[in-house]
């Protein structure tokens, strides 16, 4: 066997096998162990797939099998594009004038603080640019808690709840998840995660503020996801907003959006906008690399837009949303 077809085997084999490996674990809906942090990267098979069918057509001359396997990439590249696809070809947000005065704009922002290392007047900033309704953020520390006062969030949002958390044991920085917000927000009710998260009544929405544990505690990540679940559906909320430490390829967010919730990046039509890490954690690659941080509106919401914001500090882009809802759901006229 030549170098070059030795070459083009293992170009062929590099490609096809992990892209292969990734549709089985979306397919099967893994929710144990390393797996849980592989299906993270199950849109990048796309682009394994197109390198591996390009390898497959130029040898599909020589070869009828070789043209079989090329027709069999096509299928399974087509379901992955299928899968990625609502990111860009959704319907359209609603418009006009009619609708418009049917409908309230909440902006909404999500941002994770990595164990309050944020900058927090870049947060405040991005708020106040933003003109933000509601911000939700997670690993919140005192630290992190009163560099956002001094920027002037207590001015901007001066409701809250939720408080931050500082320890010596591992990881208690990860913990504290806060909600601010323009407008009294109503009694919070805990919801049982290992990292903290909220149910709390806000511009006259029911919101879910959360921050499930990560994947690297599968147990812990697939009981948070229970929990979440089963308050989303039980109270109804209207919107589940934070660092799910999930993507829409992971089973827990696809049951979600079965409930009838809806990402809004997808939802507007915002592309692929990946949101960790941010910080360079894996040297070499331009950006983030997966979207776990979200925005979810549930039934009779809508999200018009939704951006991600550089924040230095923390491996995590921010979040932010234009959630439009009914007017009358709000209380206003």
């Amino acid at each position: 066997m030549s170098v070059r077809r030795v070459g083009w085997w293992v170009l062929l084999l590099a490609s096809l096998l992990p892209a292969l490996g990734l549709t089985v674990l979306r397919l099967g809906a893994w929710e144990a162990g390393p797996a849980i942090r592989l299906v993270s990267f199950t849109p990048y098979a796309v682009v394994a797939y197109a390198l591996a069918l390009l390898l497959l057509l130029g040898a599909a001359r020589r070869r009828r099998a070789v043209l079989v396997a090329a027709l069999g990439v096509v299928a399974a590249l087509g379901l992955h594009a299928s899968w990625l696809a609502p990111l860009v070809t959704g319907p359209p947000a609603p418009g006009g004038a009619g609708q418009a005065a049917a409908t309230e704009r909440v902006v909404v922002m999500s941002s994770n603080l990595l164990m309050g290392r944020a900058d927090t007047a870049q947060v405040v900033r991005a708020a106040v640019d933003a003109d933000v309704d509601l911000l939700v953020l997670q690993e919140v520390t005192q630290r992190a808690l009163a560099g956002l006062d001094r920027a002037g969030l207590d001015e901007l949002l001066p409701h809250r709840i939720g408080f931050p958390v500082t320890g010596e044991r591992p990881f208690a920085d990860t913990v504290g998840t806060m909600v601010f917000a323009r407008e009294p927000l109503g009694e919070p009710r805990p919801l049982g995660t290992v990292l903290q998260s909220w149910e709390v009544e806000a511009e006259g929405l029911v919101l879910l503020a959360v921050h499930p544990s990560a994947p690297t505690d599968p147990e812990g990540w697939v009981r948070d996801h229970a929990l979440l679940r089963e308050a989303a559906r039980e109270r109804g909320a209207d919107l589940v907003v934070g660092d799910l430490n999930a993507t829409l390829d992971h089973a827990p967010l696809r049951r979600l959006v079965d409930d009838g919730y809806r990402d809004a990046v997808e939802q507007s039509n915002g592309g692929w906008q990946p949101t960790w890490p941010a910080n360079g954690l894996f040297a070499g690659l331009p950006g983030p690399l997966v979207q776990i941080d979200h925005v979810l509106a549930g039934p009779g919401l809508r999200a018009a837009s939704a951006r991600t914001v550089a924040v230095d500090g923390t491996d995590h882009r921010a979040l932010l949303v234009e959630v439009l809802v009914e007017a009358r759901r709000l209380g206003r006229s």
